[in-house]
């Protein structure tokens, strides 16, 4: 079991009993993660609204590379400017690589960006925040044992609109990226990509995708079956535009897990009710425990 503080782990071990009924029973190391990525959620709420430009965003990015860098991984920091409605704006996606022995590479990645309005003081707890938690909740777990495939978990900045969400006005990391891969060769590579966003939700529900690629939807959904999970799986089928989608127009096939029913008739979305009271360690915990397990299957 590995927990990066003693407090977490104390908490994972008296928590066990208290997971949901539909849920397997669990590893500790998994509700560790859990309790972790919440942990990380309040933390990187606590630094405000994190569009770019902001003092948050800076904040948060420095956040990332001092956290990933006590990791084995190979950090690479992706910095472009993005040509948005308001003008040049300085972005950047953060990879952190953790070697395997195979010539294949599993790609999972989220947003830590957060949507901005004028007058709207949006802190973003599920909405980037979940994201970003999960994956440094991940790194963790990755660090502590070798895989067969690459790893490379990656932060994408730049997944909300400026202005609007039309053109191409969004997903500025993920579509910088896919075109850079695409050019140097590493697109061939990937044999999944997973993305997450708004995953955190203590009402977990996740939605089914419909851009995703079908082999590899299912096989999440299977997977979480075999643990349990069933329940958490919504029958709701919708086609949500997200970091995903630039990689499956350049070929690559890709995942998007996300649920897209936060809140009372989805109230709590790009609202100030964004918060991390809205979120639960547990949906963290089934996160980390799903993905883990389709990571093994697609090995």
């Amino acid at each position: 079991m590995r927990c990066g503080k003693k407090l977490i782990c104390v908490l994972a071990s008296l928590a066990i009993s208290w997971l949901p009924s539909h849920g397997a029973s669990l590893p500790r190391i998994y509700s560790a993660a859990g309790m972790e990525a919440l942990a990380w959620v309040r933390q990187i709420v606590d630094l405000g609204p994190r569009h770019p430009g902001s003092q948050g965003h800076g904040q948060l990015q420095q956040l990332l590379l001092g956290a990933l860098g006590k990791t084995r991984a190979e950090l690479i920091e992706d910095d472009f400017t993005a040509r948005t409605p308001t003008g040049p704006l300085a972005m950047k996606n953060i990879i952190a690589k953790f070697p395997g022995t195979s010539d294949d590479v599993v790609v999972v990645s989220g947003h830590y960006d957060t949507f901005h309005r004028p007058g709207l003081h949006f802190v973003g707890a599920n909405d980037g925040g979940s994201s970003t938690a999960f994956l440094l909740a991940l790194a963790g777990l990755l660090d502590a044992r070798p895989r067969k495939d690459h790893l490379w978990l990656v932060f994408f900045d730049g997944e909300e609109s400026i202005d609007r969400w039309q053109g191409e006005d969004h997903t500025y990391g993920s579509r910088h990226l896919a075109r850079r891969w695409g050019n140097d060769g590493t697109l061939a590579t990937i044999k999944a990509l997973i993305n997450v966003d708004m995953i955190g939700d203590a009402d977990l529900s996740l939605t089914s995708e419909q851009l995703s690629t079908s082999w590899l939807r299912e096989l999440v959904r299977e997977t979480a079956r075999s643990l349990g999970y069933g329940s958490l799986l919504s029958d709701r089928r919708l086609a949500i535009a997200d970091d995903h989608v630039p990689f499956l127009q350049a070929g690559v096939d890709a995942v998007n897990l996300i649920d897209f029913h936060y809140g009372p008739q989805n109230r709590y979305w790009h609202t100030e009710n964004d918060t991390a009271d809205k979120l639960s360690w547990r949906s963290f915990t089934v996160m980390v425990h799903v993905v883990d397990k389709v990571l093994d299957e697609l090995e």
